[in-house]
């Protein structure tokens, strides 16, 4: 394969680790992003983003010659597809927005020959992966002579460089030779299984994936709003609850967040809304615990002005939608405290991945602690040390929503 070029387009949280990962197992990696300064970036053997062990790869595939970024797609023999797939509102439901995996498809399209692989690593709604062929039919690609398959990342973010080589992946094809010939490339640098099925059937099962993760986590946040009304400690029930042989429940937080368990649930309720009504719940479940979050917080707030007689300062520790990472793609905690801060609440943010926010006030750990009066924990970063914290609370209202002191 030392010979083989890939042209990965999207250099974000998975395309940047794919395409470094390809490089460093010889593949000649094109990298494609519109975002200049990203480009820039990673051609001086940078990061843009934050992921253990990703700036080694990167550094070390650029010196070696095997990956250089670019702001528009290259001629390769294997193209990767990496791009966002948001959603927009309709009528209450979530509608899948697949202009960027339309937009980069027909970009590659002037590029592809005979005997090339394309594959869709986005995670997207069922008939995706179809309806880019048609895109490469119409701008005049003979499709019979490419390959083209489904198969979507299944890594955890933090953990992105292990997981892309440990993990089982799912490849789904639109012929069988399809499937065959990108199984067999993802077996050139994937330690787990690759399991073979056809598209339809891989796209189904990356939205199952996390449709299944957002229903646990909101039974876990529906618990955690009835034990509050009635005093019970949430995180002890559920400690002594999965003691039982079958039980495993999940922990709760301030919602769910990023661009998988927040985003891919609303793709099958999008699809079949008449069916999916536990997977719709569950999204509403999980949307509303932000809302109950907020209204906690304001009362908090309310209890610490009536007691000083001034405005209460508040501060946010953790804006990230999970810990030790700098993603903020749909994090409650982030919504959290711009909502708040939208409504003339006093605010200061804690959030030890980044280093500058567009509104709010980012402060220190031990300045937020100093000078709160009202504490509410929001994601479990390991800088927030529970004995460091818990050190410094003494009589400050603390609202602690994902279990960081428990």
């Amino acid at each position: 394969m030392n010979n083989t070029s890939v042209c990965v387009i999207g250099l974000g949280y998975i395309g940047l680790p794919t395409a470094a990962l390809l490089a460093s197992n010889g593949y000649n990696v094109l990298g494609v992003d519109l975002n200049a300064h990203a480009v820039e970036t990673i051609n001086q053997g940078r990061i843009h983003i934050v992921e253990p062990d990703l700036d080694a790869f990167v550094r070390s595939a650029v010196a070696a010659g095997r990956l250089k970024a670019y702001g528009k797609p290259q001629h390769a023999d294997i193209y990767i597809v990496c791009v966002p797939t948001p959603f927009r509102e309709s009528d209450g439901i979530p509608q899948p927005n697949l202009d960027y995996v339309m937009a980069a498809t027909h970009s590659i399209a002037e590029h592809i020959k005979p005997g090339d692989i394309v594959i869709l690593e986005s995670t997207s709604p069922v008939g995706t992966t179809a309806a880019m062929e048609e895109v490469l039919r119409q701008a005049g690609v003979d499709v019979s002579a490419i390959d083209i398959a489904y198969c979507p990342e299944r890594v955890l973010p933090g953990k992105i460089m292990t997981e892309l080589v440990e993990n089982d992946r799912v490849v789904g094809g639109l012929t069988p030779r399809a499937t065959a010939s990108v199984s067999a490339f993802y077996r050139t640098f994937v330690h787990g299984a690759v399991l073979e099925t056809e598209a339809k059937t891989a796209e189904m099962c990356k939205l199952t994936e996390n449709s299944f993760r957002d229903v646990n986590i909101a039974f876990a946040n529906e618990l955690s709003m009835i034990c509050a009304k009635d005093g019970i400690n949430v995180w002890d029930l559920i400690r002594l609850a999965n003691r039982h042989p079958r039980v495993n429940i999940l922990q709760p937080g301030a919602g769910v967040g990023g661009h998988c368990i927040a985003v891919d649930p609303w793709f099958i309720v999008a699809r079949d809304p008449e069916n999916a009504k536990l997977i719709r719940q569950a999204r509403e479940v999980n949307n509303h615990k932000t809302v109950w979050a907020i209204d906690q917080i304001k009362i908090a707030a309310a209890d610490a002005t009536a007691q000083t007689g001034r405005k209460a300062k508040i501060a946010c520790l953790g804006l990230a939608f999970k810990p030790d990472i700098d993603d903020l793609r749909e994090s409650p905690a982030a919504s959290i405290a711009a909502t708040l801060l939208s409504q003339q609440y006093d605010i200061m943010a804690v959030e030890p991945n980044i280093k500058e926010h567009a509104e709010l006030n980012l402060v220190s750990l031990d300045e937020a602690l100093r000078t709160a009066d009202v504490v509410v924990v929001l994601v479990k970063h390991r800088q927030f040390g529970v004995a460091h914290v818990k050190a410094q609370l003494g009589e400050m209202r603390v609202l602690d929503l994902c279990g960081l002191l428990a």
